[in-house]
């Protein structure tokens, strides 16, 4: 059981992590920056540092868990963290190579970026995720850049190419799919589809995503439950029901629209 109140917990873990050598700044994000988190929410940290880091510093402050080396969870922008037990709360601290950071705003306000494969991802992430958890993340210690609103290049050059890539997916699945009766292969298809669907309406309303929990119900798209709970090895069902998935999406992009207020 946590034996300190959230906010000295919270104080007190950010100085040690900021102390670490290498580390520039400190910052709270998930559901407890944006104020949505439940009792039994972990807390997600981030240390940016510059140059070099060595996650042999963060095992060394003797903290209950499993840290990774840089690299660790695949690479990229996503490159690595700790899963840790502090003061008997849930932590994940996650590494953020400032360089990196700064280089992926730049391109992000440019409309440039990148997907990339990241476990427990369906769509992987965009390399504007950083970007994101610049706008969204709580600093706590030290001084950070921070983007002027979602850039327009980036409402611009997203959405298209995240519609597409949904498309595709559609696509490949009417016709090598379903007419197989690949029951499993067109589920995984209709969701993939959506989530990066999800992610297109998101950057047409100009909001930021920083995972894909709640991506779906955030962009209206829960109609894609009924697509995936009524599949059948059927294959005039399935082509179908990867027509309804078309109609659907392709619907949700082209109205999609920055929310007033």
């Amino acid at each position: 059981m946590p034996s300190l109140p959230d906010r000295t917990f919270l104080d007190h873990t950010a100085d040690r992590l900021a102390a670490l050598p290498g580390v520039r700044a400190v910052t709270l994000g998930g559901s407890r920056a944006q104020g949505t988190e439940r009792p039994d929410s972990d807390w997600d940290l981030a240390v940016y540092y510059r140059g070099a880091f060595d996650p042999g510093d963060l095992r060394a402050v003797g903290w209950e868990g499993e840290v990774s080396e840089v690299g660790g969870w695949g690479g990229g922008v996503f490159n690595g963290g700790a899963w840790l037990t502090i003061d008997g709360r849930r932590v994940d601290v996650h590494y953020r190579d400032l360089d990196v950071v700064e280089h992926e705003l730049a391109e992000a306000e440019a409309g440039r970026f990148r997907v990339e494969p990241l476990m427990f991802h369906l769509a992987g992430i965009p390399t504007y995720l950083l970007a994101a958890e610049l706008a969204i993340n709580e600093v706590l210690r030290g001084d950070l850049p921070r983007p002027a609103g979602y850039p327009p290049a980036l409402r611009g050059t997203a959405p298209p190419r995240w519609h597409g890539t949904a498309t595709a997916t559609l696509a490949y699945a009417r016709s090598g799919h379903a007419p197989k009766s690949a029951l499993t292969q067109v589920a995984g298809a209709i969701a993939v589809a959506a989530t990066h669907t999800a992610h297109a309406v998101m950057a047409a309303r100009g909001e930021w995503v920083t995972n894909e929990k709640g991506l779906i119900e955030r962009a209206g798209l829960q109609e894609a439950d009924a697509l995936t709970e009524g599949l059948t090895r059927s294959a005039a069902d399935l082509v179908r029901a990867v027509a309804a998935a078309e109609e659907l999406f392709g619907r949700a992009v082209r109205t999609a629209r920055p929310r007033s207020g």
